[in-house]
């Protein structure tokens, strides 16, 4: 590969950790829940996730770029056939947009809870961000992200260098716990399926509008080492603090409050940048669906979508994560089993 591919693997490689790293990652909560709480066998958990993010990511982005996929909705036909695909696109849709509703009322919690600004504000203010980036399409994603994901690996090495120092490092190879092994055996695969059936709304126009197969490649392989590697530093520095940190709402807020004020306020900043860049993808994959469907402008789609989520997001940022999630955890299951069985030309 040339200079230039290489760039467009990292490019690549950034959208997808962007992407999945969303909220609940960036404040503990899913490496908490998914892999902490099983002591030293989460730690088994994390690496066969990381095989499962490159194996699979891989797979969705060259199977939208040999179909030439304008949207999920193409990918889930070859997946499920057009009867079927096409009702499983809908479902997606609905819960896509209420996934970015989740997103959208992430941001203006922070803005509330950690700003001391109106909710209200936080929501507009986002909404009116997203709205003008998203006129740049994928160029202004893989800006963002290009910024916002070497920033949460910075943060990722301060905390890991830091639990280094603690006498309870070691606490992710020996801790125990009384979870049956069905459920750890389980968590890489419900997790990793969760996570990319989201991702797949911007992972497909990615891969359909990349030229080189190898270039996908590189790019997933980046992509799904560093997620790997972020989960793994999140499960170490939780495994440290156990089981006190799990009093906290936002755990990884409460490692990074003990470190000092000014990186609890960088953290902070980090999980909103988090959120709006789960909210940007989410949103333009949502665009590229509707306007597959409908032809009206990407531009007037994003607009009503916003507003949707707006609407939405006056339900509450925690009824609407605690609804929505599991729902759409248990249908992403037989995605992630059709995408795993299908062969690539």
């Amino acid at each position: 590969m040339n200079r230039q591919d290489w760039i467009k693997s990292l490019q690549i490689a950034a959208i997808y950790m962007g992407t999945i790293v969303g909220a609940g990652f960036a404040t503990g909560q899913e490496i908490l829940q998914f892999f902490t709480k099983y002591g030293q066998k989460g730690t088994f958990a994390i690496i066969a996730s990381t095989f499962l993010f490159i194996w699979l990511g891989n797979k969705v982005m060259l199977l939208a770029q040999q179909i030439k996929a304008k949207s999920y909705e193409d990918l889930n036909i070859a997946l499920f056939g057009k009867r079927y695909g096409s009702l499983i696109s809908i479902f997606m849709l609905v819960v896509l947009l209420g996934v970015s509703a989740v997103m959208l009322a992430g941001a203006g919690t922070v803005f509330y809870e950690n700003w001391n600004l109106p909710y209200q504000l936080g929501l507009i203010a986002t909404c009116l961000v997203c709205f003008f980036l998203l006129r740049k399409g994928l160029t202004a994603i893989i800006a963002v992200n290009s910024i916002v994901v070497p920033i949460m690996l910075v943060f990722t090495f301060i905390i890991f260098f830091d639990t280094l120092k603690s006498p309870y490092t070691s606490n992710f190879l020996r801790a125990h716990t009384d979870f049956p092994l069905w459920t750890v055996v389980s968590t890489p695969f419900l997790y990793t399926a969760f996570n990319l059936s989201l991702a797949q709304a911007v992972l497909v126009p990615i891969g359909a509008q990349t030229s080189k197969p190898i270039i996908i490649k590189w790019g997933s392989i980046i992509g799904g080492i560093g997620i790997g590697f972020m989960l793994m530093v999140g499960h170490i520095a939780l495994s440290a603090h156990m089981p006190g940190i799990t009093q906290f709402a936002i755990p990884m807020g409460g490692i990074a409050r003990s470190l000092s004020p000014y990186i609890y306020v960088i953290y902070i900043c980090i999980i909103f940048a988090e959120v709006f860049t789960t909210l940007l993808a989410d949103v333009y994959g949502l665009a590229l669906q509707i306007h597959e469907r409908s032809k009206l402008s990407i531009n007037l789609i994003v607009m009503f979508v916003l507003i949707v989520c707006y609407l939405l997001s006056q339900i509450g940022f925690g009824v609407l994560l605690s609804t929505l999630y599991p729902l759409f955890g248990f249908i992403s299951l037989g995605w992630f089993l059709l995408i795993a069985r299908k062969k690539l030309d």
